[in-house]
């Protein structure tokens, strides 16, 4: 087994560094890489559905990221403990049709000795925008990247 540093148990600054390097690897769109950095048969509830381990973390992901174009995504840091990290994260995405959605969450994470997370729980809120609403836009740049988003 492969470790996935920060280890837990987590301190402020790695617990920072987990939550960016998720945002980081999310913002790439790439399902099976994305899907590496969680165990074998992770659980997961994202919104309303139920999935376990990477080949349906993979199956979730691509669907999505099929659905949801020009994704581009945030995440902060909101608390943590040992072995547990909770994020807010709010992503901007548009349809099909072009129309443009701001979605708002939260996560809870739970991670394995490796530092693979073992358990995600995800419940999100989409909001339509209008296109020149939109303030999320690619990959956070560094000077960013202590600057908490805002919440509307």
């Amino acid at each position: 087994m492969t470790a996935r540093p920060p280890l837990p148990p987590f301190d402020l600054h790695t617990a920072r560094q987990k939550v960016q390097a998720a945002e980081d690897a999310w913002n790439t769109r790439d399902p099976e890489k994305v899907s590496l950095a969680y165990t074998e048969d992770s659980r997961w509830r994202n919104r309303d559905t139920f999935v376990t381990g990477r080949a349906e973390i993979v199956e979730l992901l691509t669907a999505k990221w099929e659905r949801e174009l020009d994704y581009a995504l945030r995440k902060e840091l909101w608390a943590f403990d040992g072995n547990r990290i909770a994020v807010r994260f709010q992503y901007e995405s548009r349809d099909a049709a072009g129309q443009w959605w701001r979605s708002y969450g939260n996560e809870l994470w739970e991670f394995d000795e490796n530092g693979l997370m073992a358990r995600r729980e995800a419940s999100i809120n989409d909001v339509p925008i209008d296109e020149s609403e939109r303030r999320i836009f690619g990959t956070r740049p560094d000077s960013e990247r202590s600057v908490p988003f805002p919440l509307r």
